[in-house]
């Protein structure tokens, strides 16, 4: 039985339920950018990032096929991934943006593969496109890293419950405790 097959068997979903459960599991935010053929910036911001393997060195994200800022950063067949910091807020709004121009107001330099590395950010990750695979109303694309740094190093800004926010180690979390019950 194929995916679809399965998928039509079973009783449809609420997406306003779907989204509300899955809110429930805290995403990293990051802004996939790249530099098109008129070498314009274009970036889009996601929540579903992960590592996919060590040996060879791969990352992916799922980008939303009726996104308008993917088919940009597609074309160029290679991409920086920009963790945003947690102070970067306004930074991920801008970028989300249906703007013409998103990139006003926001500073970066070109990645060694060519792409925008968005100054202040936690970390980059330099890529080449490897694969895009279709999942339902998402792609799911692979990236080769090539080079990859941390930049700012700190907390990076993550989305829960519908708002931006940031994550508090418990090693913090723990030594601010008993920093404040030791005085």
């Amino acid at each position: 039985m194929t995916i679809k097959q399965q998928h039509e068997a079973i009783q449809p979903l609420d997406p306003k339920r779907f989204r509300q459960v899955l809110g429930q599991y805290p995403t990293g935010v990051c802004v996939i950018t790249a530099i098109q053929e008129d070498n314009a910036p274009a970036a889009m911001v996601v929540g579903s990032f992960t590592s996919v393997s060590l040996d060879p060195p791969l990352v992916a994200f799922l980008p939303d096929r009726a996104s308008s800022s993917w088919p940009k950063i597609q074309a160029a067949g290679k991409f920086c991934v920009n963790i945003l910091g947690a102070d970067q807020e306004d930074v991920c709004r801008r970028l989300a943006s249906k703007a013409t121009d998103k990139f006003i107001g926001t500073v970066y330099r070109l990645s060694p593969l060519g792409s925008p590395i968005i100054e202040q950010s936690v970390a980059w990750i330099d890529c080449d496109m490897q694969a895009i695979h279709e999942a339902g109303d998402h792609y799911i694309v692979i990236g080769l890293v090539h080079d990859l740094e941390i930049e700012q190093g700190g907390l990076p800004l993550v989305f829960f419950q519908g708002s931006y926010g940031q994550f508090s180690p418990l090693g913090l979390a723990t030594a601010k405790e008993r920093s404040a019950t030791s005085v």
